[in-house]
């Protein structure tokens, strides 16, 4: 592994409505998602502005990939957990997590997106 990158290069999030997923997700953070096909495979990229810091990802709509509410949680870093945690009620999510935490280490929220995946929230404010 290389000790100068971040270990983490690439997520995916499995879905069975690409369509809708790529709306839910596009209204909740407030960004286009790019759609592509490679070999039977859908997925909508999330950006990845040049020189970025972190890394990026998509949703994958493929044969084998399940939605689950089980296993790995991705984290989003956003301005606002409660803004952005009413955007996911508003578009269709659930909350499974208000915003908790605060002070020096931040604080986070989890959702069930439309569907049915965990995926949390991390954000810098107090």
């Amino acid at each position: 592994m290389n000790s100068k990158a971040n270990p983490v290069t690439w997520f995916e999030i499995p879905v069975r409505d690409l369509q809708r997923a790529k709306t839910f997700y596009e209204q909740v953070f407030d960004t286009s998602l790019d759609l592509l096909e490679m070999g039977g495979i859908r997925m909508a990229w999330f950006p990845r502005p040049e020189n970025a810091v972190g890394t990026s990802g998509g949703l994958i709509e493929a044969p084998g990939r399940e939605p689950s509410r089980f296993g790995t949680v991705v984290f989003f870093n956003v301005a606002s957990i409660d803004s952005t945690l009413a955007a996911v009620e508003k578009t269709g999510g659930t909350i499974v997590m208000p915003r908790a935490g605060g002070g020096k280490h931040g604080s986070i929220g989890q959702f069930a997106d439309p569907e049915g995946n965990i995926v949390a929230l991390y954000s810098d404010e107090t």
